[in-house]
């Protein structure tokens, strides 16, 4: 069931669409269309307060990707980073995986198709990896950071591990070094670093 916020033309409206792995929200901001194209507001603190969503951001990334590019499955430990998704350009396959231990949905993974055209934003907090396959011809992904990027304290799964099955929409795809090396589920729980991962453990970006 939907969670609206706000109404009319001065005070927008997001709505939550739907809830996934207990902490993974798609969220869908209220459009204002005429015959000029449209507006909307992208982010509001105060309405994403409302709906439960607390998180304050301190980094703005962007990516631009052709058709093909899987991006990911990346994550950051410390400090712990949470990611609000969103597609300005073309369409992507957005996925989340849960990486919490203790957790009961320890490794299962959540997809969404993304575009410029739903404007649907995917929110996946601290504890899940998260990462996307670009599906059109040309994918720009902008991510709204609850944590600034530390590349030591960052690492990745693999896109294909079997034991997490994401399926893909494509599986001919164009990979970064890094994320052809990436570990596995298994491997990465097996680190010490792991631990900063635990269900109902609360971080500082949740």
């Amino acid at each position: 069931m939907p969670y609206p916020v706000g109404d009319g033309w001065n005070l927008m409206s997001f709505v939550i669409e739907s809830r996934h792995l207990d902490e993974v929200v798609v969220v869908v901001p209220q459009v204002h269309r005429d015959e000029r194209g449209f507006f909307m507001e992208t982010y509001r603190a105060d309405h994403f307060e409302k709906l439960g969503l607390t998180a304050k951001f301190v980094q703005d990334n962007q990516s631009l990707s052709r058709k093909g590019v899987v991006r990911g499955l990346h994550f950051q430990w410390d400090p712990p980073m949470a990611k609000l998704m969103r597609v300005t350009q073309g369409t992507a396959f957005l996925v989340a995986v849960d990486i919490r231990k203790g957790s009961p949905t320890l490794g299962k993974w959540v997809g969404f198709e993304v575009s410029a055209g739903n404007m649907k934003q995917v929110w996946a907090p601290a504890g899940f990896a998260r990462g996307f396959c670009a599906l059109s011809e040309h994918v720009e992904v902008q991510y709204k950071c609850t944590a600034i990027y530390t590349s030591k304290t960052e690492s990745g799964i693999r896109w294909d591990d079997p034991d997490i099955g994401i399926e893909w929409p494509l599986r001919d795809v164009v990979l970064s070094q890094k994320d052809r090396e990436a570990r596995t589920l298994k491997e990465w729980l097996s680190s010490a670093n792991s631990e900063r991962f635990l269900y109902n453990q609360p971080t500082t970006a949740t």
